[in-house]
């Protein structure tokens, strides 16, 4: 065979070893960081969703003598909320505290539609460069108690189950505030477990908003809506 042709042979082989480890996304030596930011995550607490029914009637219960009444009560003082009674040590009456739970799911692959191209091989050097929030709505008539941002197992609603990883925490807001989107302070944990989520790009999984509320007699029942967003913005290296 001419020295030739052997040459022009040799070139078109390595050319295609290129393309097919490229295909495989064993290389990728056209792109700097891939771009993994989520969409924005809206989150909203109603107190309308909780189903309060003459909670100051509640709150005034007196429970000294038979401290089980306000569990039982509880049921009725709020009808759609996720609320527990119990029986204050101190004023000898009744609080509500009600459980805040929300969450959006996120899917990678549908946020970033590019991901698709990279055949399912898991993503290396992914980094969380900020996660923050913003309030772009506040009715409220109380200041809110810190929220809690988690991250879970698609099936995991709730941030009391064991598998919701806290990620950082979003403080107290007073009533009527509105907020431009500020950084929620992440935890050393926290981060690596999101990374570890998003390193595996193909599974969905959750991010959960959570918060206990107490009402306790005296105070003012709570009332009105708070809108938040979440936004997360992360990167993962060349070579995956």
């Amino acid at each position: 065979m001419p020295s030739s042709l052997r040459a022009v042979l040799a070139t078109g082989l390595v050319a295609l070893a290129g393309s097919a480890l490229a295909g495989c996304g064993l290389i990728a030596d056209d792109i700097d960081d891939f771009d993994l930011s989520l969409e924005e995550k809206t989150f909203t607490v109603d107190t309308a969703d909780w189903g309060l029914t003459d909670a100051d009637a509640y709150l005034s219960t007196d429970c000294s003598a038979a401290p089980s009444v306000c569990a039982t009560a509880a049921q009725a003082a709020c009808t759609e909320g996720n609320c527990f009674g119990s029986c204050n040590a101190t004023t000898q009456t009744c609080d509500l505290r009600v459980i805040v739970s929300l969450w959006e799911m996120v899917i990678l692959t549908e946020e970033q539609p590019e991901l698709q191209t990279i055949d399912d091989q898991p993503l290396v050097g992914v980094t969380i460069d900020s996660i923050e929030y913003a309030v772009s709505e506040n009715s409220m008539n109380i200041a809110t108690p810190p929220f809690t941002l988690y991250v879970a197992p698609s099936t995991i609603m709730s941030p009391g189950d064991p598998e919701a990883e806290p990620v950082g925490d979003i403080p107290s807001v007073t009533p009527g505030t509105l907020l431009p989107f500020t950084d929620v302070e992440i935890t050393a944990a926290g981060r690596a477990s999101l990374v570890d989520y998003m390193t595996s790009f193909t599974t969905p999984f959750n991010i959960i908003v959570g918060a206990d509320i107490t009402m306790t007699a005296g105070q003012p029942v709570p009332s009105g809506r708070l809108t938040a967003q979440v936004k997360v913005a992360a990167h993962a290296d060349a070579g995956f």
